[in-house]
């Protein structure tokens, strides 16, 4: 059975940062594109890929800011978030892509950017 457990999130300042983390189980995640979204109103926002040779795709707005990455032998991804802003409070979620329009997504962890 495929597990896609998030963690990391909570409270953080403005400016500030938090570091995500996405751990796979029951299946091979290093051979899949992984990606972090996050809540929208209505859909779930791209914020970053990460395919299995490592290149990486960001939103324009997180460019500089936010980094991705994985540990292929710990089963796990990582957000690196930096110079966090309010509106980027959400739930964040990780998603596995099995195949076109197909995803393992995980049940999310809460970001919330406040003074």
């Amino acid at each position: 059975q495929v597990q896609i457990v998030e963690s990391g999130g909570g409270l953080v300042q403005p400016g500030g940062s938090l570091r995500l983390s996405c751990a796979a189980s029951g299946i091979d995640s290093s051979i899949y594109t992984m990606g972090w979204y996050r809540q929208a109103p209505g859909y779930r926002a791209l914020v970053a890929t990460i395919t299995s040779t490592g290149t990486t795709n960001y939103k324009d707005s997180v460019k500089g800011r936010f980094t991705i990455s994985r540990d292929n032998a710990k089963n796990t991804m990582y957000l690196q978030m930096n110079s966090l802003k309010p509106n980027e409070t959400a739930v964040y979620y990780c998603a596995l892509h099995l195949s076109p329009g197909k995803y393992y997504w995980g049940q999310g962890t809460r970001v919330t950017v406040s003074s």
